[in-house]
């Protein structure tokens, strides 16, 4: 069983997803994006490496001989998960939670034992979905039987939006779109794939909620329906 998986993102008017880059400045609002966050119920969320890499705060790990098992270490039960992406375990923490809620990383049995060791002392749970690559299906079914989330919120970036969205995956988008442009080649977009990347196959996406926002932002909410 798989979590209920909710794509929640700020984006520009041009479908770009990085606020520094706007034009005009300022117009992000990262309290109005929270404010959806906890009016979409809150609770867990996932990022990939790249997005999870701005949240880190150490150097490198120590090395370790310590021959540890490729199973789940987990925190004590939380309401939220901050759950991030991390397949060849690249990122030194040196934190065991963000704003609060309990890190947990997505790792391949490829990741050394210095690493797992490295994670266990910042406290950070880990769990495995996959021997060489991450599995995102397996994912979800993993975060759901280890950690008993039922509802989590995708929040980018668009690598990571975009293989969860070929996948299948993916059963709502909440968008806040805010009055801006980036208009400039090389920024993420809510979606992204390279060229050797699948087309995106969907049967239908239905629009559910629409909602005009503070300074003329507009927040749009829809149902996927996967093939």
């Amino acid at each position: 069983m798989k979590p209920r998986l909710i794509c929640h993102m700020a984006s520009s008017l041009d479908g770009r997803i990085l606020p520094d880059r706007w034009a005009p400045k300022g117009a992000h609002s990262t309290d109005l994006y929270n404010q959806l966050h906890e009016n979409l119920g809150g609770g867990s969320w996932l990022v990939g490496r790249v997005t999870g890499q701005e949240f880190a705060r150490g150097d490198r790990y120590p090395d370790s001989e310590v021959e540890l098992p490729r199973s789940a270490w987990l925190p004590a039960k939380a309401k939220a998960y901050a759950i991030v992406l991390d397949a060849h375990g690249k990122i030194v923490w040196g934190r065991a939670d963000v704003g609060g809620d309990p890190l947990v990383v997505v790792l391949t049995e490829q990741v050394s034992d210095a690493h797992l060791a490295g994670l266990r002392a910042d406290g950070i749970g880990y769990v495995f979905a996959g021997e060489r690559e991450i599995d995102l299906a397996r994912t979800l079914e993993v975060l759901n039987r280890e950690l008993g989330i039922r509802r989590l919120l995708l929040e980018g970036g668009g690598a990571i939006n975009g293989s969860f969205l070929r996948a299948g995956l993916v059963d709502e988008l909440s968008i806040l779109l805010e009055p801006a442009i980036d208009g400039r080649a090389g920024a993420p977009g809510l979606f992204d794939g390279d060229e050797t990347a699948p087309a995106v196959e969907l049967a239908d996406i239905a629009l559910v909620e629409h909602r005009r926002l503070e300074n003329g932002a507009l927040w749009l909410r829809y149902n996927v329906t996967n093939p």
